[in-house]
């Protein structure tokens, strides 16, 4: 799905991934479930590219519903996996997260299991072999992404910050569909290691002045990233 010239989505508001298309080539942000790599080259089918054109995939975590196609993409065609440092244990599947379920609505739990199964969430390749990024750091892949560490959903939690299509990755560090309760709009994601660090270190997005502020679950929001940090504050009674 384009979202923008650029800017592309894969998946659904259940589980996403994004790409970032260039003259130079394509920068895959987060790999959804292993069901997801159909609909990735059937993407880059649409925009006239194949596989090969792929110069890297960035990780804005390293759990598992973000790691689907991943391995794949790094072992049959060389593509390398970005991942901050404190997140690479957790994406070569050594150090699991912390699992705190908390409210739920048994139906929206219901549609997530069973689109996971479907996509072959299930079951788990993790990533052998990664390259670890810093806060502040700028990729030399299209788009020229940089870094912006967001410790709290996990330890190495990133956002990624595109300017050449408006856009912030944002991972896990918010929500705007709670895959546990149904409940849309910007709000704190579910399974969050420290959700006080992950709601504060969404203020380091203030001053981006990106319009697309894109997360791995929920619709992606085009109404700016104030106003998202702002709502998922008000979401969490700040």
């Amino acid at each position: 799905m384009e979202l923008a010239p650029g800017l592309h989505r894969i998946g659904n508001d259940l589980v996403a991934a994004y790409l970032v298309v260039t003259d130079a080539g394509v920068t895959v942000v987060d790999a959804g479930l292993a069901g997801h790599r159909r609909e990735l080259l059937a993407e880059l089918d649409a925009v006239g590219r194949t596989v090969d054109d792929v110069r890297g995939l960035v990780l804005t975590h390293g759990d598992t519903d973000h790691l689907g196609f991943a391995e794949w993409l790094r072992r049959d065609h060389g593509v390398p996996i970005h991942v901050h440092a404190a997140d690479a244990a957790r994406a070569r599947g050594e150090v699991r997260p912390r699992a705190t379920w908390g409210r739920v609505d048994p139906r929206a739990v219901a549609r997530f299991l069973t689109y996971a199964a479907r996509k072959g969430g299930l079951r788990t390749t993790y990533v052998t072999e990664v390259v670890t990024v810093h806060d502040g750091d700028v990729l030399d892949l299209p788009g020229a992404p940089r870094m912006v560490a967001l410790p709290g959903h996990s330890p190495g939690s990133v956002a990624v910050h595109v300017p050449a299509v408006d856009a912030v990755f944002v991972g896990d560090a918010l929500t705007t569909r709670h895959v546990l309760t149904g409940r849309v709009g910007p709000q704190p994601a579910p399974f969050t290691d420290d959700p006080e660090q992950a709601l504060s270190s969404l203020r380091r997005l203030r001053g981006l002045g990106v319009r697309w502020v894109l997360p791995g679950h929920g619709a992606p929001w085009d109404r700016g990233v104030e106003e998202a940090v702002r709502a998922v504050e008000v979401a969490a009674g700040r």
